[in-house]
């Protein structure tokens, strides 16, 4: 896994990238919706609720999360926030 964050004058990006199998191009669009878990192989050991929680959080604080790329060597999501946000006041 990997983290690159940077900041512009307006806003923060977060990208997070893994090395997995990739998410299918069917899936995609439902990736986030709650409960949520398409590998069948780990579904004793979560809820479906991460993606869904960690939207719900971003656009509480006036972001996006999105899923930038995803392919046979991994997906990448992308998260903005603004870089004040008014839940928060300024950030750094």
């Amino acid at each position: 896994m990997a983290v690159d964050l940077r900041r512009a004058a307006d806003d923060i990006t977060i990208r997070v990238s893994d090395t997995g199998p990739g998410i299918a191009p069917a899936d995609r669009t439902r990736i986030f919706d709650r409960f949520v878990q398409l590998d069948a192989a780990r579904r004793a050991n979560g809820t479906g609720l991460g993606l869904s929680i960690a939207k719900w959080i971003t656009e509480a604080h006036g972001g996006t999360l999105v899923l930038e790329t995803s392919g046979s060597t991994g997906s990448t999501f992308r998260i903005s926030l603004p870089a004040q946000s008014a839940l928060t006041g300024p950030v750094g």
